[in-house]
């Protein structure tokens, strides 16, 4: 059957730049202030000191020597720092009781074992000390060992020139006090060769990699939620076109920054699972993709959930937006639609060997 061309464009990994932020007013609010960069670290600021203990009148902004009389800034400019601060401390209390658990929640108490928040990484690359881009990744454990996988043109683009020689990814230390973080560096080659995993099939290079992380260089008590091969789909009768997907990632750099923590765009599968789609190891996913989104886990929610079971089945890795080489910029509107490895690979990245022909 003739049709249209097709093009796969693997998104290059979102320029490292740092997150926005997006205030919300209500409605009879005259006039929104700006919320500039000062802000933002204001708030984060905010929410540490709630999470150290500290009463809300410890603002610093408070202080004689922060105040206009002292700066001889406005009245405006003040409060507006006042409630920038404010905002990040308020938003640790919890004043009123929790809601009840609606069906099919999650508690509080089992929060910080949820893979798609815990379990997924901002995967930062750099040649040297110079900043390259930032994607998404997350982490999967077999047999005791503990893998970072992300897409294999995050570490490697041979068509874009991307060559980063190493990369960053941050670990939450207190699951408590999510603002406590530390950063692991990870070289990407060692006595010239690459550390990553990846494999190739018979439709060519295949977009996912996977790297082996060493615990010892963790910090102790970090929280991280692998995903594990019962995590896997253990068969392609399960899911079917038009199943809702959730794809928790980084994409254009966007996150939390004051707890560090994933977003998750809401997806469908669009083309039939299980089936290679143009021949290639990977399936359509219906969604609203960026740049900075490859690597994340593509994940399906498993109904109901029961104590000892995994709450999400990790169906693939996304990589990529498909769309028309022939679609007309300026009439048609893209496809929407994104490459999802398959992620039964993973099995064979975590096996032991570099490089796989499958």
């Amino acid at each position: 059957m003739r049709g249209c061309p097709l093009s796969s464009r693997s998104d290059p990994p979102a320029a490292d730049k740092a997150a926005a932020v997006i205030v919300t007013t209500s409605s009879d609010e005259v006039s929104p202030r700006p919320f500039s960069g000062e802000h933002a670290e204001l708030q984060r600021q905010g929410a540490k000191a709630a999470a150290r203990g500290e009463a809300v009148e410890s603002n610093p902004m408070f202080d004689s020597i922060n105040k206009p009389d002292a700066t001889g800034e406005s009245e405006q400019v003040w409060s507006g720092r006042r409630d920038a601060w404010e905002r990040g401390h308020d938003s640790q209390q919890s004043p009123m009781a929790a809601p009840a658990r609606p069906p099919g929640g999650i508690a509080a108490n089992e929060r910080a074992q949820d893979e798609a928040i815990f379990g997924v990484t901002r995967v930062l690359t750099f040649a040297g000390v110079k900043s390259l881009t930032s994607a998404s990744g997350f982490f999967f454990e077999r047999d005791g060992r503990l893998f970072l996988i992300t897409s294999r043109h995050v570490l490697f683009d041979a068509p874009t020139g991307h060559a980063p020689d190493r990369i960053e990814i941050q670990l939450h230390t207190d699951a408590h006090d999510l603002t406590q973080l530390s950063t692991l560096s990870i070289l990407l080659h060692r006595d010239g060769l690459s550390q990553w995993h990846h494999a190739r099939d018979g439709g060519g290079e295949v977009d996912v990699a996977a790297i082996e992380l060493d615990r010892t260089a963790m910090p102790a008590g970090c929280v991280v939620r692998a995903f594990q091969p019962r995590h896997l789909a253990v068969g392609f009768d399960l899911f079917e076109v038009g199943d809702r997907l959730a794809v928790p990632g980084f994409p254009l750099g966007f996150f939390d920054t004051v707890h560090h923590l994933p977003v998750v765009r809401q997806a469908s599968i669009a083309s039939c699972y299980g089936v290679r789609f143009q021949g290639l190891g990977y399936f359509l996913t219906d969604a609203r993709m960026h740049r900075g989104s490859s690597g994340s886990p593509v994940l399906a929610r498993i109904e109901p959930v029961t104590p000892g079971r995994p709450r999400w089945c990790l169906l693939g890795v996304h990589s990529s937006r498909m769309d028309m080489a022939s679609r007309d910029a300026a009439q048609d509107e893209s496809l929407g639609l994104n490459c999802a490895w398959y992620a039964d690979v993973l099995m064979t990245l975590t096996s032991g060997a570099s490089h796989i022909d499958l």
